[in-house]
């Protein structure tokens, strides 16, 4: 299962009075590791938007172990965990960089859907969309 990794620094707008991140902020970075994941294999939302192909949040989920700071630099470390013909879930881990500390653990499920939010089977509408998503997970475990 192929796994991708990007790095952000901490921003000063995202921590709190204490300079700590602020707890939805980790939900953006999910974002910001998706995005990415699926850029690194040649789509963007873009182009499964321009495809009319959506793909909303169903499910998040995020469990805090240890808080970033400002200025932290971190890592998003970002897979795909399940993938059937009508959805996708993502896994995520937030790692500090400078002391490889794990800070965050989570995932989202996202519906394969048309403009009008109505399931479609990516397999069978958009089977090169479907190649590109499926060779990125290995479901033979």
């Amino acid at each position: 299962m192929k796994e991708h990794s990007h790095e952000v620094r901490v921003t000063y707008e995202e921590t709190d009075k204490m300079g700590v991140v602020y707890y939805a902020n980790y939900l953006r970075w999910f974002e910001v590791g998706r995005t990415e994941f699926l850029r690194e294999e040649g789509l963007t939302y873009r182009d499964l938007e321009d495809k009319g192909v959506l793909l909303p949040v169903l499910e998040s989920h995020c469990n805090y172990h240890h808080p970033a700071f400002y200025d932290d630099l971190v890592r998003i470390l970002t897979k795909i965990k399940g993938l059937r013909r009508t959805k996708v879930s993502f896994e995520y881990e937030i790692i500090r960089v400078e002391d490889n500390k794990l800070l965050t653990t989570g995932s989202t499920v996202h519906p394969f859907v048309n403009n009008e939010f109505k399931p479609i089977s990516l397999k069978k509408k958009f089977p090169k969309l479907w190649e590109i998503i499926n060779l990125n997970f290995d479901n033979k475990k």
